[in-house]
């Protein structure tokens, strides 16, 4: 199943090779998703509508869907199941609503007032997933915070069903978001779309939402040749459990599954100090596996997934940093022991009885995260992703006759003039009492 190792037998090579993931070597996905990509810009719609018959094999005749079939739609979801999108939704918000906060202004100098204030993005795009699984959370994720931000309006493009109408769960979560269009692209043409814009779909400012090899690429490469921002690079999903004699195969089993049914191409990594821990988890996952509905897709992950044995957990946490996972897991007793260890992850999941699985629906923090080491420089998003912070400043009299000299010798060594004349106009006049324009 997992691939063993022993971390003293690995060279840095064989280190740095376990650590890369998703790679484009040879660019081939790069040059399939920028066709895609200039095929939606000079078509447009028409694009839009070839792509979901040769990926979905679905017939449209339009990509938009209205607020009256969002409703038809939602009324589809059973009250049981309303009810737990009901509590993520709020869990979600009140996570999230804690990180409205308003900075204080600071005098720098005596009369030299700075500070920031936000303001939304005003137009946002949200990316929703299809593929093997439809993810209704991940509408919540991304749109909630986008809400709270303020944002003016949010651009909800996801896949269309097989009988080209919305998925129920994603219509609900719209009725809780107040959205009321949603756009039936997806892929790598949907990024495309949310960046040039099309007939239907507006051109937006930020482009957010995981998805597939082929997703990731279409944001990296939209935001080098548009306007348009992205939330991080967040493609296939991946794992790491960190793991010792304290912890429960069971569910260090179930944890690396879970992860492995999102895609063939997502990775679930096992470390662990403990040899025989190793043995009994490779045992639980093929006993799980068997009762698994999506076990073919998690078997093909997990046969590009490995376990490292590790001699010490310094040796352990220090790969871990290296690799820096979009999911981390410490499954052992006393895990607040490994908290000062971790510099790079996506999100940190402690204890026996706290699954990726909570993160990932209703405990309230976001699950779209960076993925493929992109930890090491991207946050996952939250309220910030969707907000700008402008500086502001104001200086009266008292703080020019402060700055002003300082400001005119650091002007003198850069040796620009303008930028000192300025301020010394401003002194003369404050100098000559003549009134300040």
């Amino acid at each position: 199943m997992l691939t063993n190792y022993r971390y003293e037998e690995l060279s840095a090579a064989d280190i740095q090779r376990l650590i890369a993931r998703n790679v484009d070597a040879d660019k081939e996905i790069e040059y399939q998703v920028q066709q895609i990509i200039d095929n939606v810009r000079q078509n447009g719609d028409q694009a839009l509508i070839s792509y979901a018959r040769k990926f979905e094999k679905v017939t449209l005749d339009q990509i938009i869907i209205e607020e009256e079939e969002i409703i038809r739609q939602a009324s589809l979801v059973s009250r049981h199941e309303k009810r737990a999108l009901e509590i993520a939704f709020n869990n979600i918000f009140k996570f999230h609503q804690a990180q409205l906060k308003k900075e204080k202004r600071m005098e720098t100098t005596p009369g030299v007032s700075c500070w920031r204030e936000t303001r939304p993005i005003e137009r946002v795009g949200i990316y929703i997933p299809g593929g093997s699984a439809v993810l209704p959370s991940t509408f919540l994720m991304l749109a909630v915070p986008a809400r709270i931000a303020g944002c003016k309006e949010i651009v909800v493009c996801t896949p269309p069903q097989p009988d080209g109408k919305l998925n129920p769960y994603i219509a609900y979560c719209a009725q809780l978001l107040q959205i009321k269009r949603i756009y039936t692209t997806g892929g790598a043409q949907a990024i495309a779309a949310l960046a040039y814009g099309t007939e239907s779909v507006p051109r937006v400012d930020k482009i957010f939402g995981p998805g597939n090899q082929y997703v990731t690429k279409a944001k990296t490469l939209v935001q080098t040749q548009t306007t348009a921002a992205i939330d991080m690079p967040a493609g296939p999903s991946e794992v790491l459990v960190v793991a010792d004699a304290t912890s429960t195969p069971a569910f260090v089993a179930a944890d690396l599954i879970a992860q492995a049914e999102h895609g063939a191409d997502s990775q679930a990594v096992l470390l662990s100090t403990h040899r025989d821990l190793i043995s009994e988890v490779q045992t639980e996952l093929e006993k799980q596996l068997k009762e698994l509905p999506r076990a073919e897709i998690a078997r093909n992950a997990l046969s590009k997934s490995y376990a490292i044995e590790f001699g010490n957990i310094a040796d352990l946490m220090n790969f871990s940093n290296q690799y820096a996972p979009e999911h981390l897991i410490i499954s052992v007793d006393n895990p607040e022991l490994y908290i000062s260890f971790i510099v790079n992850a996506g999100s940190v999941f402690l204890g026996h009885l706290t699954p990726e699985s909570a993160g990932d629906y209703a405990s309230g923090t976001n699950h779209t995260l960076p993925t493929s080491a992109y930890a090491k420089s991207y946050s996952g998003v939250s309220v910030d992703s969707f907000v700008k912070k402008i500086t502001f400043q104001q200086i009266n009299e008292q703080g020019m006759r402060n700055l002003g000299p300082v400001i005119e010798t650091l002007a003198e060594i850069e040796g620009l003039q303008g930028h000192k004349h300025a301020v010394t106009l401003r002194l003369n006049s404050l100098n000559s009492n003549l009134p300040s324009k």
